[in-house]
């Protein structure tokens, strides 16, 4: 009996070493070793936290029959980890089902689980409950952020151990961090920290490996011994100078190259500003240098492939001589549309693809159907400062000075901030904030609104009061800094305003819970409560319309000003349609109900829209307006 078992042992073992498979770098033969063979790797990127779960595999499909044999994921830590020590996996954040899916349809994975991964996503995948520690160091050896560091690779890397390509599943090779050469601390602890965590939950046969740009300080900075170097650029670089750099940090190897997003890289596409022109790559460039990098025999990772949406607040922003806020599009002029759609593009690299090698045999599946519904009349509900108890139920935190979003705990969306005149003007007078205001405020005395203050543009408001009137200001998160040297991004108030030259101080500070209140209903739910006609600053309004079947859409909201938007209590995103160039939010099915009312709420921020309706579209509008 004993010698059965033994032998079944055995047999089992035989089977499971059978099963298991190795990728490795091979210097010898100068490639990517895959079960022994030479393995090249034609890859896109694509963000399963952009996309709505219900269109996963319809996109992944798309892309496998585009030619790619992988795609590349990132995994923001935020948006798993919105409240220390309470992780969620579950639906649309499933990033294990997201993963298996793709093995299930013929795809290896690169996965970058960072802990920071850029990804123009809010603070770069940072939870934003850190900053909550002004002391902290991030992307460093800072004891404090290690900790968290690794609490949370604790929970996410047993969770991708299972789905290495060595223990049967797809996932090829783990990124290191991210581009960590173009930020300024340079920290080379920080990374064999993440290299001895990262093997230790992972273990020693997996492929570990860097990714920068291709300028020599960004290598010094961003690779370490024992992590393989892999290197970015873009369709106006010089392909075989670039590899030329890669070799002094690698001279052997495969010529790896991840299309990542950081400037001068290449990309297929790119990433849209509120107020500046709708980016455009052209086909041509992309694919004369796919072209270029394949005849070569370079493994190649397109970013992005397909892009998405940054739903809700999740958006970040880019620093450089001014704060640069992300659209909700993420569009990204990529293969495949914002909603999944195969364009010119996709077909062209498709094409290039097929010079060398085998592509699937079959029909690429179609364009989503897309569904017009039409104009949609919006009731003025009222204005936000209205609605405090509902909105605020915990009442004010009252503070000598203004404290922060993060010292708050609220991380995302809005904030009020309140205080009382400390003089009467007889005129109006400059309320300064010293560009201490991240990122908009949106100010009323004694309810009336009197115009904006905004992070690096309007550092000063003329306003009209007299002592002891109610100074209200409702300050907007646009989205944390996502790359560069400015990632420790506090929102709110986050320096004392002044009167002139009359500080201001006793503050009252609110924190909103608009979607807690929304996603429960709100306002439709009590749709008699409205008090007031005022139209002017933060204001809710209120639709409702029938869907007889439920199809993707788009909505217009010509005329508004800027706001925020929810559909059955989903935050669909920002609208900013004065600057562009983003005209319609993507509205995806899965948020819409058949044959029940479909609620939509707006807050508009800044005035009373010309029409007070939304147009339901079968198509977006990206303006080249600026």
């Amino acid at each position: 009996m004993e010698i059965a078992v033994c032998l079944l042992l055995l047999l089992y073992r035989e089977v499971a070493v059978s099963k298991a498979g190795t990728f490795v770098v091979d210097y010898e033969r100068d490639c990517f070793s895959k079960d022994g063979s030479c393995f090249r790797y034609i890859s896109g990127s694509i963000h399963y936290f952009r996309v709505p779960y219900i269109y996963w595999k319809d996109r992944l499909q798309k892309m496998y029959m585009g030619g790619l044999n992988t795609i590349q994921v990132y995994v923001p830590w935020n948006y798993h980890e919105t409240t220390p020590g309470v992780y969620d996996f579950s639906n649309s954040k499933d990033v294990v089902y997201f993963v298996t899916l793709a093995h299930k349809l013929g795809l290896f994975v690169i996965l970058r689980p960072g802990p920071y991964i850029c990804a123009e996503w809010e603070l770069g995948g940072i939870p934003a409950w850190l900053l909550e520690n002004p002391r902290i160091n991030l992307r460093s050896s800072d004891p404090d952020y290690l900790a968290a560091v690794d609490k949370w690779f604790s929970i996410l890397l047993p969770k991708m151990k299972p789905l290495t390509y060595q223990n049967g599943g797809p996932i090829i090779s783990f990124q290191v961090e991210n581009e960590y050469g173009s930020y300024f601390t340079c920290d080379f602890n920080y990374l064999r920290h993440l290299r001895e965590v990262m093997r230790s939950h992972l273990g020693e046969d997996v492929l570990l490996f860097t990714t920068d740009g291709n300028q020599m300080q960004e290598l010094k900075c961003g690779t370490l011994q024992g992590i393989y170097a892999t290197i970015d650029f873009g369709t106006t670089d010089d392909v075989n100078g670039s590899f030329r750099l890669q070799r002094l940090f690698e001279p052997k190897g495969p010529l790896f190259l991840a299309v990542l997003k950081v400037n001068s890289e290449f990309y297929v596409g790119w990433l849209d500003y509120w107020g500046v022109e709708h980016s455009v790559v052209p086909t041509e460039n992309a694919t004369r240098m796919l072209e270029d990098m394949l005849q070569i025999g370079a493994s190649v990772n397109m970013y992005m492939f397909e892009g998405g949406t940054n739903f809700g607040y999740w958006n970040g922003a880019d620093y450089n001589t001014k704060y640069r806020p992300i659209i909700t599009s993420y569009d990204y002029n990529a293969p495949l549309s914002e909603a999944g759609d195969p364009t010119e593009k996709y077909y062209a690299l498709r094409g290039v693809i097929s010079k060398f090698g085998n592509i699937p045999v079959g029909p690429v599946p179609p364009p989503t159907v897309k569904f017009a519904y039409g104009k949609v009349t919006m009731t003025k509900y009222g204005p936000l400062l209205d609605f405090l108890k509902v909105l605020a139920p915990r009442g004010a935190v009252n503070n000598t000075y203004p404290l922060t979003f993060e010292q708050m705990h609220q991380y995302y969306g809005f904030l009020l901030y309140r205080t009382l005149l400390p003089q009467n003007m007889e005129k109006p007078l400059p309320l300064m904030s010293l560009n201490g205001v991240h990122d908009r405020g949106y100010v009323l005395v004694n309810g009336v609104y009197q115009g904006v203050l905004e992070r690096d543009n309007i550092l000063a408001l003329n306003i009209s009061g007299n002592k002891g009137d109610v100074l209200d200001i409702v300050v907007e998160n646009m989205g944390r800094i996502n790359f560069g040297s400015y990632l420790l991004d506090p929102k709110g108030l986050i320096k004392n305003l002044s009167l002139v030259t009359t500080q201001l101080t006793n503050w009252s500070m609110f924190t909103l819970a608009i979607d807690n209140v929304v996603g429960k209903g709100w306002p439709h739910s009590a749709p008699n409560e409205g008090v007031s006609s005022m139209g002017e600053g933060p204001t809710f309004y209120y639709g409702t319309f029938m869907s007889p079947k439920a199809q993707d859409t788009y909505i217009w909201l010509q005329g508004w000003a800027k706001g925020q938007l929810w559909i059955n209590g989903f935050n669909v995103g920002r609208y900013w349609s004065e600057r562009g160039p983003q005209e319609t939010l993507y509205v995806p099915k899965n948020i819409l109900n058949e044959n029940s009312p479909n609620n939509v709420t707006v807050l508009e921020l800044e005035r009373e829209p010309v029409k007070a309706c939304v147009v339901f579209l079968n198509h977006a509008i990206l303006t080249p307006q600026g």
